[in-house]
């Protein structure tokens, strides 16, 4: 790590390591032995965990992501930003308030205990051919969150105005939260730069790479979300509303919610899964208008739709930390465990 100023912790011993060396292949792949695993030595200290005063290039190096650290910034041009210190990490998403660096800290080192312990933490969901044909899709991924074996699962689709994505601020702190209660995350890094289409696209090839490898991922297939912010809620909407196999996955049954935040995304269908809403009245990017008659379109189509509607929290306020939104996740997920079927 040369000079990098990590909070090192130190644990005594050597620890022994297992991370997936087989076992999950990525779509268009036969899913391989789960239980072929690569075993790595590692000293004392070599995992340490991070603080607001690391930078991204502190991130970038980091054993824990190492060969996808990338992934973990809003947009591949960050590269450029090592000497940023996590501090500073608003910077990185303009169109995001509210954005808590120790939030995002905390989020990070539960990455990084998890590959500590040996867990897998990353998952590509476009295989090496689809990647050749298309090299944009080698900006794509998904960060595992595990929750209690056999749990259902979220798919989390940050925002960022289709031009970044927003996973420091409200994708990994999400999946955090949902983890905490039993349930499994995964965050999805999709491509930027090229509209909704391919966002939607690379979410529908992410669930139907996970319904693919339920088994090896210790997911339960029934009962799933999908959660959206601001421009990853127009993601998450589209896919619910239409359906994975419409954007090119797997025919695969709607998620049982889908969680909206902070969106002017208007279209639905009648036949869409319940939705928990939220936005801000202070919002300067959404019309709060616009999201309150879809929302009573929607109930009048008998639609399960329950709605918060807050008054200080400004766009892209993630978990509302430091406003009256904080809290809401706990009512998504309520709202999520009432419509999860034994």
């Amino acid at each position: 790590m040369g000079k990098t100023k990590f909070l090192m912790r130190a644990i005594g011993g050597v620890l022994i390591l297992m991370a997936f060396a087989g076992g999950i292949q990525a779509s268009g792949h036969q899913v391989g032995d789960a239980d072929t695993r690569r075993v790595a030595r590692i000293r004392d200290g070599e995992y340490p965990l991070i603080t607001t005063e690391n930078t991204i290039k502190d991130l970038l190096e980091h054993p824990a992501f190492k060969g996808f650290g990338r992934h973990l910034l809003a947009r591949d041009g960050d590269l450029a930003m090592g000497d940023l210190r996590l501090r500073d990490v608003r910077s990185l998403m303009p169109y995001h308030g509210f954005v808590n660096p120790e939030t995002t800290v905390r989020s990070l080192n539960h990455m990084i205990v998890e590959a500590k312990n040996g867990k897998r933490i990353f998952y590509e969901f476009y295989n090496e051919q689809q990647k050749e044909e298309d090299p944009t899709k080698k900006s794509t991924g998904l960060f595992f969150y595990r929750g209690n074996p056999g749990a259902p699962f979220a798919v989390i689709c940050p925002g960022g105005g289709f031009s970044y994505v927003g996973s420091l601020h409200e994708g990994f702190p999400y999946a955090m939260e949902l983890g905490k209660t039993g349930l499994n995350a995964f965050v999805l890094r999709y491509r930027v730069g090229r509209g909704g289409l391919s966002a939607a696209e690379d979410l529908a090839a992410a669930v139907s790479f996970i319904f693919a490898n339920a088994e090896s991922l210790g997911v339960d297939r029934r009962n799933y979300s999908l959660w959206g912010s601001s421009a990853g809620a127009r993601i998450a909407a589209s896919v619910g509303s239409d359906g994975v196999a419409a954007f090119g996955g797997d025919n695969l049954p709607q998620p049982a919610v889908v969680v909206m935040a902070y969106t002017g995304h208007s279209a639905f269908r009648r036949s869409d899964p319940p939705m928990f809403v939220i936005v801000s009245e202070n919002d300067r990017i959404v019309d709060v208008s616009v999201v309150e008659r879809r929302v009573s379109q929607m109930k009048r189509a008998g639609i399960d739709v329950e709605y918060r509607k807050y008054k200080i929290a400004g766009h892209g306020f993630g978990l509302g930390v430091g406003t009256d939104a904080e809290g809401w996740m706990s009512d998504a997920i309520e709202f999520w465990r009432k419509h999860i079927s034994n």
